[in-house]
Parts: C-alpha cells; structure tokens; sequence
C-alpha cells in the first residue's frame, strides 16, 4: 500500500510515535502487544493492535521537523502521556512482556476505576495501559 493510500483510509484519530528504531519497536508491538504490522519499511510502519490503528516513525523521518534537536538529544519520549487500550487480555499481555523482557511499569491488576490492566513502556519509554473491564 502507498503512503498516499494509507493516508486517505486513516481513521478519524490515530497515534503516530516517534521512534529510534523502527524493527526494535515492530518486536515489540508484534510479540508484546500482539500488534499486525499493516506495512513496514525502514522509516515507518502501520500497526494494528485490536481496534487501534497506529503509526512509528523513525526519527530520521523528522530530519526537517522543528523537534530535530530534542529528537537527536536522546530526551526521555512520552513523559506525561499513557497510551491507554482497552478489550486486550493484560495478563496475556504481561506474560508476552515477561518473556520479551519488556519494561513492565505495573503488574496486571485490578483498580478502582473498573478495569483490570497492566502498564508497559515500550523501547522508547511510551507508557501503554492495557486492560479490559472488571
């Protein structure tokens, strides 16, 4: 599928991250999170997870961007933002993140806001909240 065409079937919102190495975080969506990868090439990938269709992109896909700087100065990426997906079993989750050795931020559990989820952080420190109804 071409960028064009990918572009024009996007869903009213999306996610698109920005990564430092686009096959580390194809691993990790596909083993972790058990992510289809839609397409992939060097400096992007479409990834569906669930409902949720998403994007990466490399850095170097932002050369002319105004975050050039930051993006080269190795900051800590998604501070501040939880990715939360819901209807995804986070104990599979977990056990999948576990074997991957995945950064889990919080073990599966249950809250007080109803829902039963665990916290990751993928290669490039985003925070995913995976979970589904108590």
């Amino acid at each position: 599928m071409s960028a064009d065409e990918y572009g024009r079937q996007m869903p009213d919102f999306t996610v698109n991250l920005l990564v430092r190495d686009i096959a580390r975080s194809i691993a990790f969506y596909r083993d972790v999170l058990g992510a289809t990868v839609q397409h992939s090439d060097p400096d992007f990938a479409a990834l569906r997870v669930a409902r949720l269709e998403f994007m990466i992109h490399a850095d170097r896909a932002y050369e002319k961007h105004a975050w050039q700087q930051e993006l080269k100065s190795g900051a800590r990426r998604g501070l501040g933002a939880e990715l939360r997906l819901f209807h995804v079993d986070p104990d599979e989750v977990e056990n999948r993140a576990r074997a991957a050795g995945a950064k889990i931020l919080q073990p599966a559990q249950e809250k007080p806001h109803g829902w039963r989820d665990v916290i990751l952080e993928d290669p490039d420190g985003y925070t995913w909240a995976i979970g589904i109804p108590k």
